[in-house]
Order: C-alpha cells, then structure tokens, then sequence
C-alpha cells in the first residue's frame, strides 16, 4: 500500500527529474507547450494566479514510485501536460517535478495524454488505470496524431465514462470550464499547417495562445490608428471647406 503524501516529507534518497528520453516528436514537443501556453493563457484571462500546468515532466505520487525511479526499476514518469488547480501558479514558483507530498497531496484535475504507436495502449490501459485508481483525476484526454483519434474521460464511481462530443467535435470540461477539441492550422516555428487540440471558450471562439493575442491587439492598435488618421484628415478637409 502507498504511503500517504504528507508521509513522505523526508526521503532515504534523491529524487529523480528526468529520465534524458525526447518526446516522440517535434509534433509532440510542439503540441505539449501549445496546451501549457492555452491553459495559462485561460487562467490569466479569468485572473486565476492559483493553477499549475505542466508537462513532460516526473509526477510523483507514492513512495514506491519514487523509490523505484531512484533505484532505476521501472516506473511511471507523468502524464504529457496535466492541470491543477487551487495551488502555487507556476509563474510564481519553479518546479523540477510535481512531487504531491509537497503540494498538500494534490494530483492532477485534468489530464491529456498525446500518443504514439508505442504508447497508445499503456495511456489507453495501465495509464488511465492508475489515473482513475491513484491520483483521482477527474478528466482525461486521449488524442493520437497519427489516426487523429479524440478521446475524452470524466472520472464516476472510480471509473472513467466516455464524455459526448458536441456538434463541433468538442469535449466540455468542467474542470478547466473550456471545451477542448481539435483545429487544424499552422503553429509552431515551422510554419507548416497541422492538427492541434486547443481549447475553446464556452462560445466556440479559440483561447488564445500568447503570439496569437498579441497579434491581435497589434491588429486592434493599428485600426484604431487608422480610424484616427481617417478621423483627422476627415476634419482637415472639413475645415478647409469652411475657410473657402
């Protein structure tokens, strides 16, 4: 049986940062900042200093897990980007992983797991096992690039139930109070246009990313601008009218 996290406050051995394995892919790099940057962004927008967001990066939940990663047995890493609310914000205090006897015992609220062929039955199986049994999250989120698969989970009676998409394709979570779902684009330093999962207002609009806004507000800036100078030479001619 796991030791409870508030137990584990002291250690016979080092914690474990990083197991020096890269992500899949450049796609899975790319997607797993896209979904931290959107879950930030979501929470600045609501004035939320209190969330976490994190990914690629160890969650550790019991005793055994650490002692087995320390002692280079296999083990759980973590989850490809989670959420947790009601916490220390991420921009406030920097962590190396998520070690939850030093954060109350809190585990992650939403999690999204982005899959590979090599991956997809451990996330589909001992993975969403462990999620729904240990750490109690209440969402899970399954989204494979390669067949484009979209899966989403809600946490009742200690099992995970399918969730409905909506007309859009689109899963509500009451957790982060956003839909998520997937848009197809361009993002990323390439430049070359493919299929994302972002997250959605409850209007269908997208969240931002932080490029994005600011692109936004530099459109808005230069068509008030415009509308000034409009306003001006408008005035001048006006004026001009009068003099003749």
């Amino acid at each position: 049986m796991s030791q409870p996290a508030a137990a584990l406050a002291s250690l016979p051995f080092e914690l474990v940062y990083s197991d020096g394995e890269p992500l899949e892919s450049d796609w899975h790099r790319i997607q797993m900042n896209l979904l931290i940057d959107l879950i930030e962004e979501a929470s600045t927008e609501r004035g939320r200093d209190d969330v976490f967001a994190g990914g690629d990066m160890f969650v550790y939940y019991a005793y055994e897990q650490a002692r087995d990663v320390a002692a280079g047995r296999p083990y759980f890493r973590g989850p490809d980007v989670f959420y947790v609310a009601g916490v220390e914000s991420g921009k406030s205090r920097e962590r190396k992983a998520w070690v939850a006897w030093e954060e109350g015992g809190r585990l992650p609220d939403v999690i999204f797991e982005l899959l590979s062929p090599s991956t997809a039955r451990i996330d589909r199986t001992i993975k969403k096992d462990l999620y729904a049994r240990d750490f109690r999250t209440p969402e899970y989120f399954l989204y494979h690039p390669w067949t484009q698969e979209f899966e989403g989970f809600r946490l009742k009676r200690n099992k995970y139930q399918p969730l409905a998409p909506n007309a859009h394709g689109r899963f509500w979570s009451q957790e982060l109070g956003l839909e998520v779902g997937l848009w197809r684009g361009v993002h990323g330093v390439q430049g070359k246009e493919n299929t994302w999962v972002r997250l959605f207002h409850p209007d269908g609009s997208l969240v931002p990313t932080p490029n994005e806004r600011a692109e936004a507000e530099r459109k808005r800036a230069d068509a008030e601008r415009q509308r000034a100078d409009a306003a001006e030479a408008e005035l001048a001619r006006l004026r001009a009218r009068l003099g003749e």
